[in-house]
């Protein structure tokens, strides 16, 4: 009689595990998502507020969030199949795929556009273009998307950075000590992204010397994108397109609901960090940022040549022909009846 029933409970498992695709003992899938406390990740805050990636995926999904402060760590995670999908810089996603040899991720939809540029003291002297000799000039990273800009601005416009032989100091400091620094003096000006552009000009008294918009066709380019770990794109096609699918869904109602939008991006940027921001920053960071699924691809190949020329992205152009695998989120536009994106 044991053997019988032992030999009806194998058969029911059998026939669960065929039905279902997992035995029965598996929980819900977990979908291990990577984000910034950066108001260019709003999808991502918003999602989690309202819930919508959970709606979209389904009762068999949970999302994992995992706080990251800088693009490399999250490459770093993602490589170590600790992360499977995050939003993030360019430049470290082209470092990423560079240094995987192509193997390890794909950018499947942008996130944001815009919000970047470079704040000047008041009191710094700096006035036009001219006037940069002998500045220091603080970035949120070495080769980190900003710095590269940076970088390749002052290159354009005659100067020749201080470990180059020139007199141009660009100083690769974390957002909060660019304010500091700034603050006391201490520097001259600073590349960032949003929220510290605005709170240089708001707290540290700085003037917009010029706002990345200025600089590309336009007026766009990406800022922050979504990108996959390739083992999770052929394990998990389907979420991969649901993800896109809220993703979508999440950039609609954000540019559609602005005023509600922005609070939750506050408060979630409050949970994370301790401190919200005041609403006159706030305003003033979402009025040069664009948030978007377009992943304005031109624009990262042109960042990525300016990191090759910057001597970021070793002795050989790279090749990023197949860094993109955008067929998930033009699958999600039709289903949708929006006008697909454009290839290259």
């Amino acid at each position: 009689m044991k053997k019988i029933n032992m030999l009806l409970i194998l058969c029911a498992v059998v026939t669960f595990v065929a039905c279902t695709g997992k035995p029965p003992s598996d929980g819900p899938l977990v979908i291990r998502a990577g984000h910034f406390p950066d108001i260019v990740h709003s999808q991502a805050h918003v999602g989690k507020v309202k819930g919508t990636f959970k709606e979209v995926l389904g009762p068999d999904v949970t999302v994992e969030w995992k706080l990251f402060n800088a693009g490399p760590s999250a490459i770093e995670a993602l490589f170590a199949d600790e992360l499977d999908l995050t939003y993030i810089g360019p430049n470290p996603a082209i470092n990423g795929y560079i240094k995987s040899k192509g193997e390890s991720l794909r950018i499947v939809c942008g996130a944001s556009s815009g919000g970047a540029g470079l704040v000047v003291r008041d009191d710094s002297g700096i006035n036009t273009p001219a006037d940069f000799h002998g500045k220091k000039i603080a970035t949120p990273q070495l080769g980190n998307t900003q710095d590269v800009a940076c970088r390749h601005w002052l290159k354009k416009n005659g100067y020749v950075i201080s470990e180059q032989g020139g007199d141009v100091q660009v100083i690769p400091l974390a957002n909060p000590d660019q304010l500091t620094l700034f603050m006391k003096k201490e520097i001259d000006g600073a590349w960032t992204k949003e929220p510290w552009v605005a709170r240089l000009m708001v707290e540290g008294g700085g003037k917009l010397f010029l706002d990345e918009r200025d600089i590309w066709p336009e007026r766009k380019f990406v800022t922050a994108h979504v990108i996959v770990s390739t083992k999770f794109l052929k394990k998990h096609p389907d979420l991969v397109k649901k993800w896109i699918k809220a993703h979508v869904q999440l950039t609609e109602w954000i540019n559609g609901n602005m005023v509600e939008a922005k609070a939750i991006v506050n408060n979630e940027i409050k949970n994370l960090t301790g401190k919200s921001l005041p609403d006159k920053i706030l305003d003033d960071a979402f009025s040069r940022t664009l948030i978007t699924y377009d992943p304005i691809q031109s624009s990262l190949f042109t960042s990525a040549d300016w990191a090759y020329e910057a001597g970021f992205l070793g002795t050989e152009k790279p090749d990023l022909s197949s860094i993109y695998d955008l067929s998930y989120l033009n699958a999600v536009l039709r289903d949708m009846n929006r006008p697909p994106m454009p290839g290259l």
